[in-house]
């Protein structure tokens, strides 16, 4: 399955919605790409697919900095999953084709 291409972004955390640009590229079982958000862009790491489940992590600095976790699976052209907010728990996270 290919997570590769472009998605708008939205994460319910405890401190309300935060949106982004997800731009993803697959190779094999590896992702690679960027997240944009709130005017920074921070690369994707340790970026993997396996099956029709793909995990990666961003690190953000705002709105303070953290490294957020990804897990997501594709519904058609779109994807949703959690977030892993390192001490602020799991939000759930939505993904439009862009």
């Amino acid at each position: 399955m290919s997570f590769e291409g472009k998605y708008n972004v939205e994460i319910n955390t405890p401190m309300g919605k935060q949106t982004g640009m997800l731009v993803m590229a697959q190779e094999g079982d590896t992702l690679t790409g960027t997240m944009e958000a709130q005017g920074d862009i921070a690369p994707i790491a340790n970026g993997t697919v396996s099956g029709d489940t793909a995990t990666w992590n961003v690190d953000v600095t705002k709105p303070m900095p953290l490294t957020l976790g990804f897990t997501a699976t594709k519904d058609g052209d779109n994807i949703s999953g959690k977030c892993s907010l390192g001490a602020f728990g799991e939000a759930d996270f939505t993904g439009t084709a862009a």
